[in-house]
């Protein structure tokens, strides 16, 4: 090949990769023009209000405050000095649609004790943005991130080395919620919407103990850190809960639904791996790990959440009464504290289930 038509083939060249970039330039979103929504967020097990279809781009914007606080994880009065966001374990799930930007303002409480951050599965890049958000108390960050991947997932602090899984433990943890744009679908084109939405935060908690074998307390979360580390490494919670404390979705305190109505239940593990099920119902639809792009396992008795991770699952209640949500590690549900009820209210329906002898002495 000759000078000229070398030359004429990098000027050909470089026409196409200017265009190639003068494209990408133009395909990238103006946000200044995008709408911009505040969303009020909630303690769990609520979800924020939300449209279940998207009604076009937006800019999603969200606080969170750093609370370091005394909590009582269970009826014995065992304390946990918990690290959280908005004051609640887990923190609160926020709800976006496929391709909308979600802009936090996180800000570390002049009382907390040590630096905070935030870690996004939802997001790309710089340690799902843990690296660009470190705040000293005292202090606040702004963090901008494009929800690109539809489905449910985790969000927590990740402060490195060892003070990971120690503030994980410690409640810093919750769930972000993308929608794709149509809504959830059964991946066959048959839309799917729900009628209410719970968010249930599965969380191991490791409290040393005395050589009585009573839970210890500490005067400050460092005081402890030390001797939570070491329960840490055998790997044994005292405590697997929901929504940061034994009995706090059970009772008054159970989620609400009435016959005929579908929910939607959104289930994370932070870091240890867990099986929800419902007792008397199913997963009519679930993404067992939590990408709405994949299309729903139908019918599951019981799903797997693996530890890192979020899932979700629709069920139309059919009968009234009080269901029970478990860990069904049963002994993780009854002996740690991983149970949850759902009470309906309507009527019962005698084709799908009835008593037809009550108990009375056996017949010969």
């Amino acid at each position: 090949m000759n000078i000229k038509n070398i030359s004429t083939s990098l000027l050909i060249v470089g026409c196409l990769i200017g265009l190639s970039i003068s494209t990408q330039a133009k395909a990238q979103t103006d946000i200044s023009k995008l709408p911009r929504v505040t969303q009020k967020l909630v303690n769990p097990p609520m979800l924020p209000e939300h449209d279940q279809v998207s009604k076009g781009q937006k800019v999603v914007q969200v606080r969170m405050v750093v609370e370091e606080k005394k909590m009582v994880i269970d009826d014995q009065g065992t304390e946990i000095w918990a690290f959280t966001y908005n004051g609640s374990m887990p923190g609160p799930m926020i709800v976006a649609h496929q391709d909308d930007y979600i802009e936090l303002t996180l800000v570390n409480a002049t009382s907390s004790s040590m630096p905070h951050n935030i870690d996004f599965h939802a997001a790309t890049g710089a340690l799902g943005g843990g690296a660009l958000t470190d705040v000293a108390p005292g202090e606040e960050v702004v963090l901008r991130f494009k929800a690109t991947k539809p489905g449910v997932f985790v969000y927590h602090c990740a402060p490195g080395g060892i003070m990971i899984p120690w503030h994980v433990v410690h409640g810093m943890n919750g769930a972000i919620m993308v929608l794709p744009k149509e809504g959830l679908s059964d991946g066959k084109g048959k839309k799917l919407t729900y009628d209410r939405s719970y968010y249930v935060g599965e969380q191991d908690f490791y409290i040393p103990q005395d050589e009585n074998g009573q839970y210890k307390k500490y005067s400050s979360p460092a005081a402890g850190m030390a001797d939570e580390l070491e329960v840490m490494k055998g790997l044994i919670p005292t405590h697997i809960v929901f929504n940061g404390k034994v009995g706090a979705l059970t009772g008054e305190n159970a989620m609400k639904a009435n016959v005929g109505e579908t929910v939607l239940i959104v289930h994370s593990q932070a870091n240890y791996d867990t099986r929800p099920h419902l007792i008397g119902g199913h997963g009519d639809y679930v993404w067992e790990r939590g990408s709405f792009n994949n299309p729903p396992q139908l019918d599951l008795e019981t799903w797997f959440i693996a530890g890192g991770s979020a899932g979700a699952a629709l069920y139309t209640f059919k009968q009234p009464g009080t269901y029970a949500y478990v860990n069904h590690n049963l002994i993780e549900a009854v002996l740690k504290g991983a149970t949850a009820h759902f009470k309906v209210q309507g009527e019962w329906d005698n084709d799908l289930m009835e008593q037809l002898v009550k108990p009375r002495p056996i017949q010969k």
